[in-house]
């Protein structure tokens, strides 16, 4: 028998504390960090109806129509990487975020943050990869600003692109005009994806790290609008869209689960990874579940609409490889849950940070 004199104490698990009195990168990785940063600093701030939708844009109604306004800045590193390069991410990045507001995009605006020092053809080469984004997505770049910082005091090029679209609430087979985004998400829906998972992060990893792979991994960078005005057209009753980009799609259905009070269930084997990807993130120690995308998005729809809508996303090439990978239930709520292969289930967290910093 123990000592009656004996002192208890209780294990802990030794997890660095974050300092909360001054930013770090895990700050900016879009993780449960970001999260608290946006809950604690901005939104007390600036707080409006618009901002509290929590979504990848703002709706809001102008002279009878409704515009989707958003802003992103990019400070990838390296500039550029397989499949691309911070200029066409810049524009499809915002073009994505419009879209999935549902909003056919117009009109982007520009701002570069140059390093002194900075090669000329460098620049060259993103502006030209700008242009040829912008043109392949329909949209234009109509107002901009240059700013150079001293040598050091950058990485080069830094972008930030604010952009403008409008919602048609007219669609030729579409009478489904309701917001579409996470407040409109219902238990009872699927969830699907447009693609495989995790390329566009593993492809930044590798020219950063210099690691070599057994095929080239190349992001998978690319303007998402014609997925989403095939669904829009076909009269499909999207109830939320979300682009899987910084924290993948582990973080963006977590944020969901949490603005909602749902459960989202996924089924691991319905998930799609590219072999190659799956076999880089085993070796690295990284969950592709988690990792960052730039050409795929997630869409939440009523189950009877699950098999026509990919249907639809199959016919365009942005979205030819789209899957169901869950749906959302009641309860347990703000959680998402993971069926394994084998059968068992684990909590599929939101992580504090991002696993990979500096990649959009």
């Amino acid at each position: 028998m123990a000592d009656a004199k004996t002192t208890s104490f209780n294990l802990s698990c030794p997890v660095p504390r974050v300092a909360d009195d001054r930013i770090v990168l895990a700050h900016g990785g879009g993780g449960r960090l970001t999260h608290q940063l946006i809950e604690k600093i901005f939104i007390p701030a600036f707080s409006n109806a618009a901002l509290e939708q929590r979504h990848d844009g703002a709706v809001v109604p102008v002279n009878g129509s409704r515009l989707a306004f958003t802003t992103d800045s990019f400070v990838v590193r390296p500039l550029i990487f397989p499949g691309g390069n911070i200029g066409d991410l810049a524009v499809n990045g915002t073009v994505n975020d419009l879209a999935m507001c549902g909003a056919r995009p117009l009109y982007l605006s520009c701002g570069f943050i140059l390093e002194e020092g900075l090669e000329m053809e460098t620049l060259r080469q993103v502006v030209n990869s700008m242009q040829q984004a912008a043109a392949a997505a329909s949209v234009k770049l109509v107002t901009g600003d240059t700013k150079v910082v001293d040598k050091g005091k950058g990485d080069g090029i830094f972008v930030n692109t604010s952009g403008i679209g409008v919602i048609e609430t007219n669609v030729k087979g579409s009478s489904f005009e309701k917001t579409i985004g996470p407040a409109s998400v219902q238990p009872g829906d699927a969830v699907l994806v447009s693609g495989d998972l995790g390329r566009h992060g593993i492809a930044i990893l590798s020219v950063r790290e210099g690691l070599e792979f057994e095929s080239p991994i190349l992001s998978d960078c690319a303007n998402l609008w014609p997925a989403v005005e095939a669904l829009l057209k076909a009269g499909i009753e999207i109830h939320c869209l979300r682009d899987l980009t910084r924290g993948g799609l582990a973080t963006t259905l977590n944020e969901i689960a949490s603005d909602r009070n749902v459960c989202i269930k996924l089924e691991e084997a319905l998930i799609p990874v590219d072999e190659v990807v799956q076999g880089a993130c085993e070796i690295l120690g990284l969950d592709p579940l988690y990792v960052a995308n730039e050409g795929r998005f997630a869409v939440f729809v009523p189950a009877g609409q699950a098999e026509a809508a990919l249907d639809v996303m199959k016919k365009i090439p942005v979205s030819q490889g789209s899957v169901r990978v869950g749906k959302v239930e009641d309860a347990p709520g703000k959680i998402v849950v993971l069926q394994s292969r084998i059968g068992g289930n684990r909590v599929v967290d939101m992580l504090s940070g991002e696993q990979l910093p500096r990649i959009c």
